[in-house]
C-alpha cells in the first residue's frame, strides 16, 4: 500500500473515532480498506479475481469479499467523514453545490444488480439496460469533490402505463377510450424527490458550510425543487433551467419563454469561466412569473459563441445581478468533468458486478472514497495550496501505478534472497 493510501486511511480512523469514540476501523479494516483502494489504483475495478491475481495469491477472493459483506464497516458514517477529512485538510468553508444524473450501462444479461432498468441512450437515442445514480458534487475555490449519491428507478407499472399509452396516441386512440395515468408507488421516489433528498441529508451532515448557490438542469428545474432547496438554504441562489415551450407570463401576458425573447434584443459580453478562459456570451433577462411554478422567477436567455439556440436559466433569488448568476451557472461543466474521471478511472464505472442494495452501494462508497483519497495526495495537496490547476485523474494514476511497481522492487531487494525472493 503506498504511503498516501495509509495517510488517508489513518485520516479517515482518527476522524471516525473524534466524532464517535466508541466507532473507530480495526487493524484488519485499515488493511483491507488500503488494498482495495491500492487495486482500485493498479487495476481500475473493484473486483475481488483481479485483487488475487494482483497481490499473487496474498489476498484470496473469498476473504476480500467476506470483508467487504461481513466486517461490519459503516459504510454511509464512511463517506461522510471522508467529505469532513477532505473539507478539514483542505480549509474548505464555503462552496456551491451541483446536482445531477449519470448513466451506468450493463449487460443485457444482468439480473441482479441493484436498480437495473431501462435507460435512455443520449448518444443514439436508443435504450440499453442499465443503472441510474444521481450524485451531489460540492464545488469549492479549490477542488470538486463528490459529497452523495442515490439510485434511481423508475415505477415499473408508470413505464409500462407510458409505453401502453404512447402506442395508443399513435394510433389517435381518444383519452377516454385510454386507460388512466396510475398513481407512482412511493418505493419508487422521482429524480426531484431523491434530488431534494440528498440536499438535505448534506445539509444535516454539513450544516456548517456556507453555499453559496444550489445548480440543477432542465430535469430539476420544478417549482417543488426550487422552493424545497430554496428552504433549506434560504440565503442561497437556486439555478435550474426550463423547457423553450414553457409557459411565462411578463406584464400580464403570456408567452412560450423562447417566443418571448425573440422579440428581445441580446446582450454581448465577455465571461471568465473556471480557469482564466473567456467566453463571449450573448444574453437576456426578465423578472416574469414561471406558470408551471406558480412565482416569478430571474429568467435568463443564454447561449456561448457559436452556438445556434438559447439555453433559458431560471434563479429562485432575484435580487443577483444576472452576471453573477451566469458566473455561477458556468461552474455545471465541472459536473461532467467528475463523471467523466469517475467513469474512466475510479473502478466503478469499469468492472465492478456486486450484486443487491449493499452491492452495489458500498462499492460506490468504496470508488468515492478513492476519489478523496487521490484529492489527499501531498501532489494534488501541494497543488491547492499555491492555487494551481490540480493533476488530472488518469496522469496521476500513471504516475502512482509506476510508484507502486517500484515499491515492489525495492520490498524485493530488501529480502534476505531477492534472487529466491
Amino acid at each position: 500500500t503506498l504511503p498516501f493510501i495509509r495517510s488517508y486511511i489513518e485520516w479517515l480512523s482518527e476522524a471516525l473515532n473524534s466524532t464517535d469514540p466508541s466507532y473507530r476501523l480495526t487493524n484488519i479494516q485499515k488493511l483491507w480498506l488500503g488494498f482495495c483502494m491500492t487495486g482500485i489504483l493498479l487495476t481500475n475495478s473493484i473486483c475481488w479475481q483481479r485483487y488475487e491475481r494482483m497481490s499473487f495469491g496474498s489476498w484470496m477472493l473469498g476473504a476480500l469479499s467476506w470483508m467487504f459483506r461481513q466486517s461490519k464497516l459503516n459504510w454511509d458514517k464512511l463517506l461522510v467523514t471522508s467529505v469532513k477529512v477532505i473539507l478539514s485538510k483542505h480549509g474548505i468553508k464555503k462552496g456551491e453545490l451541483e446536482i445531477d444524473d449519470t448513466d451506468r450501462e450493463r449487460s443485457k444479461n444482468a439480473k441482479k444488480l441493484y436498480k437495473l432498468g431501462k435507460q435512455k441512450d443520449k448518444k443514439s437515442g436508443g435504450y440499453f439496460n442499465g443503472q441510474s445514480i444521481l450524485f451531489l458534487l460540492l464545488v469549492t475555490e479549490k477542488v470538486s469533490i463528490p459529497v452523495g449519491f442515490v439510485f434511481y428507478e423508475m415505477d415499473p407499472a408508470l413505464r409500462a402505463w407510458e409505453k401502453s399509452d404512447k402506442r395508443l396516441r399513435k394510433k389517435r386512440v381518444k383519452k377516454k377510450y385510454r386507460t388512466e395515468r396510475p398513481k407512482r408507488n412511493g418505493n419508487y421516489p422521482t429524480k426531484n424527490e431523491l434530488a431534494i433528498g440528498l440536499v438535505k441529508d448534506f445539509n444535516a451532515s454539513f450544516g456548517a458550510i456556507e453555499i453559496r448557490s444550489i445548480k440543477a438542469d432542465a430535469l430539476y428545474g420544478t417549482g417543488v425543487f426550487m422552493d424545497s432547496t430554496k428552504s433549506l438554504y434560504t440565503n442561497s441562489q437556486v439555478i435550474s433551467q426550463i423547457r423553450s415551450n414553457q409557459i411565462i407570463e411578463v406584464n400580464n401576458q403570456e408567452y412560450h419563454v423562447d417566443n418571448y425573447f425573440k422579440g428581445r434584443v441580446e446582450i454581448k459580453s465577455t465571461m471568465v469561466i473556471r480557469g482564466g478562459k473567456k467566453e463571449v456570451i450573448y444574453y437576456s433577462s426578465v423578472i416574469g412569473k414561471v406558470k408551471a411554478h406558480g412565482k416569478k422567477r430571474l429568467i435568463i436567455a443564454l447561449k456561448y459563441e457559436g452556438e445556434a439556440n438559447f439555453r433559458y436559466i431560471i434563479a429562485a433569488d432575484m435580487t443577483w445581478r444576472v452576471q453573477d448568476v451566469l458566473a455561477s451557472f458556468s461552474l455545471r461543466w465541472l459536473v461532467e468533468v467528475f463523471f467523466q474521471d469517475w467513469k474512466m478511472y475510479e473502478g466503478w464505472g469499469q468492472l465492478t458486478k456486486h450484486v443487491g442494495a449493499e452491492g452495489s452501494r458500498n462499492s460506490l462508497i468504496l470508488s468515492l472514497l478513492f476519489d478523496h483519497c487521490l484529492l489527499s495526495h501531498p501532489t494534488q495537496a501541494a497543488m491547492i495550496k499555491d492555487n494551481l490547476p490540480l493533476h488530472t485523474v488518469g496522469s496521476l494514476r500513471n504516475k502512482l501505478s509506476v510508484q507502486s511497481l517500484v515499491q515492489v522492487f525495492q520490498y524485493i531487494l530488501a529480502q534476505p534472497d531477492p534472487k529466491e525472493y
